[in-house]
């Protein structure tokens, strides 16, 4: 195993256990864009001003097209990192990872520049109209064309130390830049502070993601010599092995992002026309159920090194268990999260904003949302199972027929039928017909190993 000091972990640790050491650093990692966002979110509402808050949800696709870059160079690069380990060619993991971070960087310069470049013709695709196109461009600014290289190096630096099984490492970066965003986002949003709005939300976003990579740089500098995590440049090399060992699960993975980002936009412009408070409502719903499909997701990218490493070394046994234990817990905690966001979904809208509208419509809204997360779990899960093993183009079938075939025709539908009220429940009905595939997709490749 050379440098890796994880064989253990992997190899011979008990399964249940192992699953935890992976599975919750990496649900805290995992909640971390959503903790800024809630964050942004939470500070923005407490102007009471329900153009800056729709500010915040209509950016947010473009936040969430990060994770095509952090997807395609993280995902892709974590899944054959782990499965090198599984192999024990640690001299592949290293030009792997720097192959990886450094395509990231590349892609995430050009990021911000194309956003910079065309941000208006962007502001009109999200939906931002007259009324708050200048409130989303100016939190766009920081947290998009600013923000676009650390926000995205801070996640690939997570998926790249996490490769190895150091989940606790990976957390501990990312988690300093959400703390860090929590204390900044009152100084810069806040009357009492420097009154910039969404604008401010954006610079403490921007600060914050610069703090969590200087985090990882530092880390990797003193564990040079035991890591296999290598960003020297000198590394860097195109080698079409692993290019392609990356792409085939990375491109997938992306793709499902963009899918994600495609769904989101076309939300929005629906929701853009019952006026800004239904879209301020809207966004803190969404905002909410994320935070329990982060934890869902988290849990699935956690046990991701465990699945691919134990899958190419032919130890399927363990890898059977341990997505049969995430499974069983997480079901338990989504039907859990569903029976309380159901309940006392009005209090929950109200923690960030006070204005009545905007809670009575994100009330309603909340339960629709909320429904759809036992299914997104089985669906997460197997999807992780699916990029661990290098099955790319099993994953990216999911993505198309979640947004493309089943979300977005019966968001359409289910607003006509429904005006509003009826577009949070499009997802629940897509994830129904989704989990009952997965069941039986994830049941083959379980019996088979």
């Amino acid at each position: 195993m050379g440098q890796n000091t994880n064989a253990g972990l992997f190899e011979q640790e008990a399964v249940s256990s192992a699953v935890v050491k992976l599975a919750i650093p990496t649900i805290i990692s995992s909640l971390v864009m959503v903790l800024y966002n809630l964050a942004d979110t939470y500070f923005v509402g407490m102007l009471n001003d329900p153009v800056q808050t729709a500010a915040v949800t209509l950016a947010a696709p473009m936040l969430l097209a990060f994770n095509a870059v952090n997807n395609l160079f993280g995902v892709g690069t974590s899944s054959a990192m782990s499965r090198f380990l599984g192999r024990g060619e640690t001299e592949a993991v290293k030009d792997c990872s720097a192959f990886g971070f450094y395509c990231a960087l590349f892609c995430a310069v050009l990021f911000s520049a194309l956003t910079w470049i065309f941000q208006n013709p962007l502001l009109a695709l999200l939906g931002a109209g007259e009324q708050n196109a200048a409130a989303t461009a100016g939190y766009m600014k920081w947290a998009v064309s600013f923000g676009a290289v650390p926000s995205i190096l801070n996640v690939v630096f997570a998926f790249l130390v996490r490769s190895e099984g150091n989940s606790v490492h990976a957390s501990i970066g990312t988690m300093s830049g959400c703390l860090l965003n929590i204390i900044l986002d009152p100084v810069f949003i806040l009357p009492q502070g420097l009154a910039m709005g969404a604008a401010g939300a954006g610079l403490a976003t921007f600060l914050s993601n610069c703090a969590a990579c200087m985090y990882f740089i530092v880390l990797l500098y003193f564990r040079r010599r035991s890591t296999c995590v290598c960003i020297d440049v000198r590394r860097f090399s195109f080698q079409k092995s692993i290019a392609l060992d990356i792409f085939g699960v990375g491109v997938p993975a992306a793709i499902q992002n963009l899918l994600n980002v495609t769904g989101m936009t076309v939300f929005n412009n629906f929701a853009t026309a019952y006026g800004s408070e239904a879209v301020a409502a809207m966004g803190i719903a969404q905002k909410i159920q994320m935070v329990p499909l982060q934890i869902a997701m988290g849990a699935a990218q956690g046990i991701m090194p465990f699945v691919g490493y134990n899958y190419a070394s032919g130890n399927k046994k363990r890898m059977k268990e341990a997505v049969v234990i995430l499974l069983q817990r997480t079901l338990l905690l989504m039907a859990a999260v569903v029976l309380v966001c159901s309940l006392c979904s009005g209090s929950l809208i109200g923690l960030f904003i006070k204005t009545d509208s905007v809670v009575s419509y994100g009330a309603r809204f909340l339960i629709g949302f909320v429904l759809a997360l036992p299914f997104m779990c089985i669906d997460y899960t197997t999807v992780g199972v699916f990029q661990a093993i290098g099955a790319g183009k099993k994953s990216l079938l999911f993505a198309f027929l979640r947004k493309i075939v089943l979300e977005i025709p019966a968001l359409v539908l289910l607003n006509y039928m429904i005006p509003l009220y009826g577009m949070p429940y499009a997802s629940m009905c897509a994830e129904v017909v989704l989990a009952t595939a997965s069941v039986f997709m994830l049941r083959k490749i379980l019996t088979d190993a």
